[in-house]
């Protein structure tokens, strides 16, 4: 399963970084892509949608399901 994201708030490197540690955190997350430029996630895995908004907006970004 595929989950996309759009991501606000990151603006560098470590921004990206920070996301991408947050979501490889989540219960059931196999691989994970940030793009900065994008502002957008890749999630690969059963992971809870629910979960990786969550994780995100603990490192202080936010996001949402691209729909």
């Amino acid at each position: 399963m595929t989950t996309q994201l759009n991501v606000t708030g990151m603006s560098c490197g470590h921004c990206e970084k920070a996301v991408t540690n947050a979501l490889k955190g989540v219960p059931g997350v196999q691989d994970v892509r940030v793009d900065l430029q994008g502002g957008t996630a890749t999630v690969q895995g059963e992971a809870d949608p629910q979960a990786l908004i969550a994780a995100v907006a603990e490192e202080g970004y936010g996001a949402q399901v691209r729909g």
